[in-house]
């Protein structure tokens, strides 16, 4: 059987994938990224927009290669059609792009390369290799070849479906109700604004989640839904958004040239991420925001982080769970206190009847907020609705 070796392995060719495998390399690790598909970054499986302010973080530039739109703000509507119109000076972070998601991931990978990473496509991790109780690689598939991958340690970017977690004894699994059954359509000649991201909330829309559509130029948009698990029965997600199509004139003369459809988590991480010789990152890890499903730059900063940690574990060769636990501070330090605050805000929020949720976005709509994040929202609706923020005050 043909065997390789490298110090660091990359399962997945993700943002989360590629930015710890950038990282690693960077560091002088010898580092080599597997990728199940035939093609970075396709298909797709994601609404593809993110907001702005988190690239410079990361150390990514905008590029208009990758680049589809540029929004000046967001819409929030409510059932009964009551909807308040946000511009980049109130929206803040909630701005963003709408990109081009395989060119994205593609763009990301590359940086990978030229920092000295190796990339191995259609390749499938099918197991982990352990050795005396330890883990020292995976079992792989490279192009119906059966092969060995020796390393150090493991980075799991394997996104939602987490198989190396779970065999490297990492607990996974999800409740129901912290699941989204997304599904979206690429819409063509739509007549929509082409700089406004908008999104719909409530019961009768989309139950326990929200209803999005994101421009793409020339009246091309992403129009998708997320609801939650518990109530995505028999197709649920697209009995609702083929509704919503069906009753919005914008869509009269539009048609789908593209559909997808997936799952999303919607916890606030993992209880720990990492174990001896093994480190989850992205969507892998969990970590994802609740409220947004949301996780393309949650991928890219643990991807950073991982890379940065596996480098120091690299300077005296120990990748025990002990010697990753820096990794698990960073992001939980970066990020925890916001995913927890807003995994409790969608827990509330999926309770709420549509009579509730119209209030909420019309008071909303008045409220004088200087900038609007889901942070600053929840401190209007704390004033207004109190019993929808109990039990998580401390938070906001």
């Amino acid at each position: 059987m043909k065997t390789l070796t490298c110090d660091i392995l990359v399962v997945g060719g993700g943002p989360g994938g590629s930015m710890a495998a950038k990282f690693c390399a960077q560091g002088g690790l010898d580092t080599l990224m597997i990728e199940k598909k035939a093609e970075i970054g396709a298909p797709l499986r994601c609404a593809e927009g993110v907001s702005k302010k988190w690239l410079d973080e990361v150390g990514i530039k905008p590029d208009p290669a990758w680049i589809r739109a540029n929004m000046k703000g967001a819409i929030i509507k409510s059932p009964d059609g009551t909807s308040f119109q946000l511009d980049e000076s109130k929206a803040g972070a909630e701005v963003g792009y709408v990109l081009e998601r395989h060119l994205f991931d593609k763009a990301l990978a590359r940086d990978a390369v030229e920092a000295g990473a190796r990339v191995m496509l259609r390749t499938s991790a099918i197991d982990v290799i352990r050795e005396n109780g330890k883990i020292v690689g995976v079992k792989a598939v490279e192009m119906g070849d059966p092969i060995e991958i020796r390393c150090k340690c493991i980075v799991g970017a394997d996104g939602y479906e987490s198989q190396i977690g779970r065999w490297a004894g990492i607990d996974t699994n999800l409740k129901l109700n912290d699941i989204d059954s997304c599904l979206q359509y690429r819409m063509v000649n739509a007549e929509i604004a082409p700089d406004y991201c908008e999104f719909v909330i409530g019961d009768s829309v989309a139950p326990g989640g929200y209803l999005w559509i994101f421009p793409k130029g020339n009246g091309t948009a992403n129009v998708g839904i997320g609801i939650i698990g518990t109530k995505a029965k028999n197709g649920a997600a697209k009995k609702y958004l083929d509704r919503f199509i069906a009753n919005d004139k914008r869509f009269a003369h539009s048609q789908p040239l593209e559909v997808m459809g997936g799952f999303v988590s919607t916890c606030p991480g993992l209880d720990c991420a990492v174990a001896d010789n093994i480190i989850l990152v992205g969507d892998a890890a969990r970590v994802i925001d609740p409220i947004t499903g949301g996780g393309i730059c949650h991928a890219c900063r643990t991807g950073m982080y991982a890379g940065k940690v596996l480098t120091e574990c690299a300077k005296t060769g120990d990748f025990s769970k002990k010697a990753l636990m820096p990794y698990e501070k960073m992001w939980r330090d970066r990020m925890e206190d916001k995913l927890y605050r807003n995994w409790y805000a969608k827990e509330r929020l999926a309770t709420l009847d549509d009579d509730t949720i119209n209030k909420l976005v019309e008071l909303i709509s008045t409220a004088d907020i200087k900038e609007v994040n889901v942070y600053n929202l929840l401190k209007v609706v704390k004033e207004k609705f109190p019993k929808v923020v109990e039990g998580f005050e401390d938070l906001i």
